[in-house]
């Protein structure tokens, strides 16, 4: 699965899909690459051993870090939509982004971090939850080329 969105409601949809063909117990590798990315960071600040630039700084504190902070692509509305969406998924027991990482990770799917996309935005490895994998286009390649079925999020 290519993760190329940065949106709330489309990174929910890939980690349910995920998860739900993890526990058919069907491999799966999630590729985040560009805006998906940012799904993987660590909230709050992070310390990086090699120093950014004042572009990569910008890319950083524009983004959002982390799953907690991501937003609808639709019916945002200055984030009360994301609010009532999250409301609305609580009171109906369903899983919180966070909640699905974990439990996708503990389900053995592959997280891969897009290093070309890390590398434009200024990602830094250290950014990012433990535990991520790091590959090119040839590692989703590999991936893709194995599978029964591709998908694009």
């Amino acid at each position: 699965m290519v993760v190329f969105s940065g949106d709330l409601d489309k990174l929910l949809a890939g980690f349910i899909i995920a998860n739900g063909a993890a526990a058919m117990e069907l491999p799966v590798t999630m590729f985040f690459t560009f805006w998906g990315i940012n799904a993987l960071r660590k909230e709050g600040p992070v310390t990086v051993q090699v120093p950014k630039t004042t572009k990569e700084k910008m890319f950083g504190w524009m983004m959002p870090r982390g799953p907690k902070a991501l937003k609808l692509s639709q019916m945002n509305m200055g984030g009360l939509g994301t609010r009532m969406i999250k409301t609305e998924m609580s009171k109906k027991n369903v899983m919180a982004l966070p909640s699905l990482i974990e439990t996708a990770r503990a389900q053995g799917v592959r997280l891969i971090a897009c290093t070309m996309s890390m590398d434009l935005m200024g990602i830094r490895k250290e950014e990012l939850l433990d535990g991520i994998e790091f590959g090119g286009v040839g590692s989703f390649v590999s991936s893709a080329d194995s599978s029964r079925s591709t998908l694009f999020i």
